[in-house]
């Protein structure tokens, strides 16, 4: 008998160490994607685009204020309504698209569009349009920002099983959609396929997921909790799951983390819905980085 519960005992120790370093790998990854060239830490830069040219470079005179890295005057931006922005490009001045030199007169995709967006790329700065609720703009990124030279790294709650929750999966009969704000005051309606269920220190909780897209292959939370603004990021944090298979859906919160507003001011993070304001605490997952310079 001794035997049986120590050998129970020791699977039970390896599993939990198994656990445990499968969720320090990711997290592992999801920094070194923060930190990595054109991660969230070198977007320094969104410049919305007005009818007619928009003239970029480091020229302060310009339209588009870039980097010293960049020339002083790099080239042109002819953006029309319905999203049309062709590039111009300025003589002498080396511009390099899909590792390429870009052509003048292309065609500039956003990134809403399919294949898109095309990246120009200028020494360590790139631009690439993006487009928010008809809206068109340059996400400019730097991979000499000094956000991401002085980063420290990310703090994270003690890794727990017990905030791998296995939640139950009510879906809605006829579909339905949430209204999804971001930062800009835009609404989007995302489809949203049913809710999930748990409880956290003895209260019963629920939070509605979005799908992204028709083919969506995952669940997307957007949720805030008691610990935001206090011990992690104030407007909320995302978590992506597995879709939900036997009435079920499994919630890792120990692999919830903070949008990409809380590294850049120049996101345009979607915010958690009303009904994912949650009045409990949910302690697991990426605490609040350091403050933005």
């Amino acid at each position: 008998m001794l035997l049986t519960a120590t050998l129970a005992l020791a699977a039970m120790a390896a599993a939990d160490a198994s656990y445990v370093a499968e969720i320090e790998k990711w997290r592992t990854t999801r920094e070194q994607r923060l930190k990595a060239d054109g991660g969230w830490l070198t977007v320094t830069g969104l410049f919305w685009l007005k009818d007619g040219p928009n003239t970029f470079g480091s020229d302060k005179a310009g339209d588009i204020v870039l980097p010293a890295s960049v020339a002083p005057k790099a080239g042109v931006i002819e953006f029309a309504p319905g999203g049309s922005a062709i590039l111009r490009t300025q003589p002498g001045v080396e511009i390099l698209s899909g590792g390429k030199p870009a052509a003048a007169g292309m065609t500039l995709k956003a990134d809403t569009a399919e294949g898109g967006p095309d990246v120009l790329v200028m020494g360590p700065v790139s631009l690439q349009v993006i487009e928010r609720g008809g809206r068109y703009g340059l996400r400019m990124k730097d991979n000499q920002s000094a956000q991401r030279r002085d980063f420290k790294g990310l703090a994270w709650y003690p890794v727990s099983e017990a905030s791998r929750v296995v939640a139950r999966w009510v879906p809605y009969p006829d579909g339905k959609t949430v209204s999804i704000a971001n930062v800009l005051g835009q609404v989007d309606e995302l489809k949203t396929p049913g809710y999930a269920v748990f409880t956290v220190n003895g209260t019963e909780v629920r939070l509605d997921p979005v799908l992204e897209g028709a083919d969506a292959k995952e669940l997307f939370f957007i949720f805030k909790d008691k610990t935001s603004g206090k011990h992690t990021y104030p407007a909320g944090r995302y978590l992506y799951t597995p879709l939900p298979k036997d009435g079920t859906v499994v919630l890792d919160f120990n692999k919830a983390y903070s949008p990409p507003c809380a590294f850049t001011a120049y996101a345009t993070c979607p915010l958690p819905p009303p009904q994912n304001r949650l009045q409990v605490a949910i302690e697991a997952g990426e605490k609040k980085p350091a403050p933005l310079h």
